[in-house]
């Protein structure tokens, strides 16, 4: 199987709290101080979504370098990179 990282586990969690955030006060304003028709509150959770949905395929397309390096390499490169500086 193939899991998710650490990383983009927290990041998914970190998005989807500030758009969450980001949907809220919207909503509070068009509530509060913008006077709107209804259907402005579907499309702007319509639009809250797409853009978290964008952002996170977004950020699953790009390869991050410790994805494409060994890791018993880069073990062995930080070792000898210490011996060297010593």
């Amino acid at each position: 199987m193939n899991f998710m990282k650490k990383k983009d586990v927290i990041f998914i969690m970190g998005l989807s709290i500030l758009m969450g955030v980001i949907w809220i006060v919207g909503e509070l304003i068009m509530g509060l101080w913008i006077a709107v028709v209804p259907k402005a509150h579907i499309f702007w959770f319509v639009f809250v979504v797409v853009v978290t949905l964008g952002i996170s395929v977004w950020h699953s397309l790009i390869e991050d370098e410790s994805d494409l390096e060994d890791p018993k390499r880069a073990k062995y490169e930080r070792k000898k990179n210490k011996r060297k500086n010593k």
